[in-house]
């Protein structure tokens, strides 16, 4: 379940919000300030989405959170905002703009992309199959759980199963996705701080850590944790206790560790980036997912699933995938695995002319080969701009995907991330014009 906090007066479009929000399954709480927000946020890290009107000092509120090192996302909202008030929200740092009075679809799929909540798992191959199987088996331990498998397979919709499936269902869920908070802010993130540990930290918050308590954690991405924290975090669930930043005494919690890794991680401890101690500690239970291309059965049920989801959140009709559509997934190698085909099924629903979704609207050429018919010889171009060009353009081939073109690309999140900022702070656009919002 999503968690909500909208800041804002609640007159008629905004308690339309919040009743489609929870009809989508949000769980909501109001403020009518930022002033009010900062306390519900520094007490609570569950809160997933933060809807703020764009009338209020969005650009205030961004920055006053990244000074307490929170990294929610931010969605501003309000009644046919101007085109100026929309990019002055998206530049301070908003994640989207939502118009009021709000569309059922649009709000359910920016708090779906916003949050990251995956829905249930969507199979039909056998060998996913008996992925299901064991982790069914292994959810009602309490024992943490390591899965692995590629990028965009589907590893946090596993986890999410293992955890309505568990004795802690009833617990919070909470999801921190390692590679995406940078190193500075992620030990703040995971067990909170004190007021005065560092410059901003104006009043004591609490983290991840503290959040799950009674429920599960999910350490998305573990293999992406610096090697510092790694020592910090094993230290946490060996004892089951916490150390908040600036902190005098540790504190209890009563947590349920998953972790997911897109890595080898065996072969990352011989290298000496993983600490092996961990690894032991959180492999007590192993689940790999396959990769689509090695359940194919599964290829045809997804792409109709995403056919239904992403015409409902875009407003048109659905329609079925023709026999050509399904016969040109399935030959396809699927090197981004269930992130692509979603992609590709989304660009297939807004392309798509006719009663049924055809062959001509399923585009699967790489960046690299899209881009090379028209694009300038590489001869006599520096190397940076070369790899900026391919850069961005995996990442609008991805609409907006960081974790799946950074998969494509062959290289982490991190340093994803850090090309892109690099590219921000030199003035280039970044941002893919297909769908801003989508950015994971």
């Amino acid at each position: 379940m999503v968690r909500m906090l909208l800041i804002g007066a609640l007159g008629g479009d905004f308690l339309a919000a919040v009743r489609l929000a929870k009809s989508a399954g949000a769980e909501v709480s109001q403020v009518d300030t930022i002033a009010l927000a900062l306390p519900v946020l520094r007490q609570d890290a569950g809160v997933g989405v933060i809807l703020c009107d764009i009338g209020a000092d969005v650009a205030g509120l961004i920055r006053l959170m990244a000074a307490e090192r929170m990294t929610t996302p931010v969605i501003a909202t309000g009644r046919d905002p101007s085109a100026e008030q929309a990019a002055a929200a998206i530049r301070a740092g908003a994640r989207d703009v939502l118009p009021l009075p709000p569309d059922a679809d649009l709000l359910t799929a920016m708090l779906l992309a916003a949050s990251g909540a995956p829905g249930e798992p969507v199979v039909r191959d056998p060998a996913m199959r008996a992925v299901l199987r064991r982790a069914e088996q292994v959810a009602v331990a309490d024992a943490s759980v390591l899965i692995t498998g590629e990028s965009g397979t589907g590893k946090e919709v596993l986890a999410r199963l293992i955890h309505t499936r568990s004795r802690r269902a009833k617990g919070p869920f909470i999801a921190l996705n390692c590679a995406a908070i940078p190193e500075a802010l992620l030990e703040s993130e995971m067990f909170g701080h004190e007021r005065g540990a560092f410059s901003g930290a104006i009043a004591r918050r609490t983290g991840k850590f503290e959040a799950a308590n009674g429920g599960t954690l999910l350490l998305d991405e573990i293999s992406e944790m610096d090697f510092r924290m790694q020592a910090k975090l094993l230290r946490a669930i060996q004892e089951r206790e916490i150390d908040r930043v600036g902190g005098s005494a540790p504190v209890r919690v009563n947590v349920r560790i998953l972790a997911t890794s897109n890595r080898d991680l065996p072969a990352e401890c011989a290298g000496g980036r993983f600490r092996e101690d961990l690894y032991f500690r959180l492999n007590v239970v192993s689940l790999r997912i396959p990769p689509l291309r090695e359940r194919p059965a599964d290829i045809a049920a997804l792409a109709d699933h995403f056919a239904h989801v992403y015409a409902e959140a875009n407003g048109v009709a659905y329609r079925a995938l023709a026999p050509d559509a399904y016969r040109r997934l399935a030959a396809h190698p699927w090197r981004g695995n269930v992130r692509e085909l979603e992609n590709i099924v989304h660009r297939a629903v807004l392309l798509a002319a006719g009663p049924e979704i055809d062959a001509e609207a399923i585009e699967l050429g790489t960046p690299t080969a899209n881009a090379s018919a028209g694009a300038e010889p590489f001869v006599g171009r520096r190397m940076d701009d070369v790899e900026r060009d391919l850069i961005l353009q995996t990442l609008s081939h991805t609409l907006g995907n960081r974790t799946h073109a950074a998969t494509m690309l062959g290289i982490s999140i991190r340093a994803l991330r850090n090309k892109l900022k690099d590219y921000v702070h030199a003035g280039i656009a970044v941002t893919p014009p297909q769908q801003a919002g989508v950015a994971a």
